[in-house]
Parts: structure tokens; C-alpha cells; sequence
């Protein structure tokens, strides 16, 4: 019975026009929120912060390159619970959000990526290692990749929606290889720096990485629903431009006196 009644609420929630009347004034809200904050905290980190005792300047590249990894992960996790609800529930805009946070979850795994390549350079001496936390992550990249060539391909030749959901639920395999990496395998890569309710960082870095992070989730998921927005948009033109069609197709009967 409980099942039952949470069924319903969450399919309440999930009503197309409900959720129009909610997005219109939350993405803005999250956007807007998320620029004031994500900038303030990257100013914070780089223009107040000190230098670290070991990395010096280098450190200050942590306030983009922790969120965009937190977010590439985030991003795949948000497909894999949408699949998830999609394939159980049948929720009728559960495989849009997937799709919405597809995009930008890849765009934020690039910016890790990216980040993390020009960190290791003076870290490490080198651009890239094949290191378990960064070939995960590499794989993480690809599998967006994937899973949007094949989200597109479904909705544009008309296939199941259960096809890019299903890979959305295997692809999250790879997000505990992606946390666990550092503990599993020797790396170049430093071990966890906040576990929880532990934190090897310093105070002075700690406050505005966190406040960085929020910044940035909040962004995220102003995007995600601006996303998720723009393909019902175009899924209510093609339904409208089908039905003109087949209206055009129809046989003209001729009426006469």
C-alpha cells in the first residue's frame, strides 16, 4: 500500500504541465543562483585563498576541478536513478531528465578532465597517466558519449526508451570504480581528501571548495531542467508538425449538391 501511495505522489510530480509551471521559475532561480555563488567562490579561491605549503598556486585549480568531477559523476548518477524510475514506474518525464542531465554531466567530466590534466602537469610532470582515477573518468566521458548518440537515435527512429535506459543503469558500474579507484589500485592520484565526516583539507580551502561545489550543483541543475524544458518543446513541435501531416495526407472527399 505504501509503495502504492508513493507511486502516486511521485507520478503527481511528474505531470508534464505541473512540472512546466514549477521549471519556468526554477531555472532561472538556479542558474542565476548558481553564477553568483559558483563565481564568488572561484574568486574566493583564487584571489583570497592562500597559497598551499606543498602545491602553492597550483592548489587553487582544486575550486573547479573537485566540482566538475563531483558533477560528472552526479550527472551519470542522475541518468542512472531516472532510468531507473523510467523502467519501473513509467514515468512519463523520467527518461527526459536523463537525457537532461546527459549534456551537461559530459560537458562538466570534459572540465574535469581538462582540470585535472593541467593539475598534473606541474604535480606530476606529465598531462596524463593511465591512472585508475583518470581512465575511469575517461571512461565516463565516453559513456555519455554513448548513452547521447543513442538517446538521440531512440527518439529520433521512434525505438524504446528502455534501450538508453538500460545502458544509464549498466554505465553506473563504473561510478564506484571511479571513487574507489585511489583505494584499489596504487595511484598518482591522492587518496580521498573528504570522507565522510572526516576532511584532510585545511579549513582556509575547505570552506569555499564547499561553497564552489554548491555554486556549481545549483547551475547544474538550473541547466538540466532548462534541458529538460527544450526537448518537450521539441517533442510537442513534432508531435504538431506529424499531425499536420497526416491531416495533408488524408483523402479529400468532394461534396456536391
Amino acid at each position: 500500500m505504501s509503495c502504492q501511495c508513493c507511486a502516486l505522489v511521485m507520478h503527481g510530480f511528474a505531470n508534464p504541465k505541473r512540472f512546466l509551471k514549477i521549471a519556468r521559475w526554477l531555472t532561472p532561480l538556479l542558474v542565476v543562483s548558481g553564477l553568483l555563488i559558483a563565481g564568488g567562490a572561484l574568486a574566493w579561491g583564487y584571489f583570497v585563498v592562500p597559497p598551499d605549503r606543498l602545491m602553492g598556486d597550483t592548489v587553487r585549480i582544486l575550486f573547479l576541478h573537485v566540482p566538475t568531477a563531483w558533477l560528472g559523476m552526479g550527472g551519470w548518477s542522475a541518468i542512472a536513478l531516472s532510468s531507473l524510475v523510467f523502467l519501473v514506474w513509467r514515468h512519463p518525464l523520467a527518461a527526459l531528465a536523463a537525457r537532461g542531465a546527459a549534456l551537461p554531466g559530459m560537458v562538466f567530466t570534459a572540465l574535469c578532465l581538462i582540470t585535472g590534466s593541467i593539475w598534473g602537469r606541474p604535480t606530476w610532470g606529465t598531462w596524463w597517466v593511465w591512472d585508475g582515477r583518470l581512465t575511469s573518468m575517461l571512461v565516463l566521458f565516453f559513456l555519455y558519449a554513448g548513452y547521447i548518440a543513442l538517446a538521440q537515435a531512440v527518439a529520433r527512429d521512434g525505438a524504446s526508451s528502455r534501450l538508453p535506459a538500460i545502458f544509464g543503469l549498466v554505465g553506473a558500474i563504473n561510478l564506484p570504480i571511479i571513487n574507489r579507484s585511489v583505494v584499489w589500485w596504487n595511484s598518482l592520484h591522492q587518496p580521498p581528501s573528504i570522507t565522510l565526516g572526516k576532511s584532510a583539507i585545511d579549513p582556509a580551502f575547505l570552506v569555499p571548495l564547499l561553497v564552489s561545489t554548491l555554486g556549481f550543483s545549483l547551475l547544474f541543475g538550473g541547466i538540466v531542467l532548462a534541458r529538460m524544458r527544450a526537448l518537450m518543446a521539441e517533442m510537442q513541435a513534432e508531435a504538431r508538425l506529424r499531425r499536420k501531416a497526416l491531416g495533408s495526407e488524408l483523402p479529400q472527399t468532394k461534396v456536391t449538391a
